[in-house]
């Protein structure tokens, strides 16, 4: 499958088909055949390809992928993947949030959680606009508020975020450095905000966010952090062991810059603005300076359209 992929679906640059996105395959299939023991191995192992596979790919690309699935296990039938629980929380932190419940983007909120769960490290990557932020901020919202619901399910503890420009700094400062005047060592930004989660003792999720442009000079040092061992390597020797509880988030508009080593680490969900559009910002923005008809309120309405509802705008 991995070889008629590379072959015949577009050239990208995150795109990776080598044997860490062989073992996160792995790693889905175990998790889903302990889950769903039901299940034939075929229809396990082929959703796990999917599910892997998918966050990355580009629209384009992916009718090309699902037709060589169907070429090469033409006969196994492949259930999809309930996350009921998973998407009533979405669709409670959107509303909450005065968000559109797109399903483009709630599926692309459930597929980061999917790979948060297989790998350490993901990238958020697309062009501006495509809503990457907030897709991590309402899975955040969401699994907090089904942590606070009473949720029964592991996987949903409380998320707390720590978001960097590592672009805005020196290398220096984002990892730390000697003082060439007292030769005395500085923590940079990174590695204190890595001291202060390892402290934590709770359950809490720790996701440690770069929103900025990837640059071959500071993300090559993340390298560590983004294999099995999971320790970040400072200049001055110093290991510091990160917990499970913790992830690393890349929120970035391309990979052009990134080397294959570093992209085969990690994640990969793409976010194309196309599939959101500008209808639901438009849609929020009405909704925030509108009071809501008697229909809207009962879940009826469509403040879009004009033709059903009539906007009241406030005084002010």
């Amino acid at each position: 499958l991995y070889k008629l992929s590379s072959e015949q679906l577009s050239q990208q640059r995150h795109y990776d088909f080598g044997l860490r996105a062989v073992k996160s395959v792995l790693v889905m299939a175990g998790e889903a055949k302990r889950s769903r023991s039901d299940l034939p191995e075929d229809a396990i192992l082929i959703g796990a390809m999917r599910d892997a596979n998918l966050p990355k790919y580009l629209d384009d690309d992916l009718p090309l992928f699902n037709a060589i699935v169907r070429d090469l296990f033409p006969r196994s039938e492949i259930p999809m993947k309930e996350h009921k629980e998973l998407e009533a929380g979405i669709s409670m932190a959107l509303r909450k949030d005065n968000k559109q419940e797109i399903p483009a983007f709630m599926n692309k909120v459930v597929q980061l959680f999917e790979t948060f769960q297989v790998r350490f490290g993901v990238m958020l990557v697309g062009p501006p606009g495509g809503g990457k932020s907030t897709i991590y901020r309402t899975l955040q919202s969401a699994m907090n508020d089904l942590k606070e619901a009473g949720s029964q399910d592991e996987r949903f503890q409380r998320v707390h975020t720590h978001v960097l420009n590592p672009k805005s700094v020196t290398m220096g400062e984002l990892y730390g450095e000697v003082n060439k005047l007292t030769q005395e060592w500085k923590n940079g930004l990174a590695s204190s905000i890595m001291r202060e989660v390892i402290k934590d003792a709770s359950e809490d999720k720790h996701w440690v966010t770069f929103d900025g442009p990837v640059d071959a000079l500071w993300i090559e040092n993340m390298n560590t952090v983004l294999d099995d061992n999971m320790t970040l390597c400072l200049s001055n020797g110093e290991r510091i062991k990160l917990k499970s509880e913790m992830r690393m988030l890349f929120e970035v508009q391309d990979l052009e810059v990134a080397s294959p080593a570093t992209v085969s680490r990690v994640g990969i969900v793409f976010v194309a603005p196309s599939q959101l559009g500008y209808l639901p910002y438009l849609h929020s923005w009405i909704l925030r300076y509108t009071e809501p008809t008697k229909d809207e309120k009962k879940g009826d309405g469509d403040p879009l359209v004009a033709e059903k509802e009539v906007l009241v705008l406030p005084d002010s």
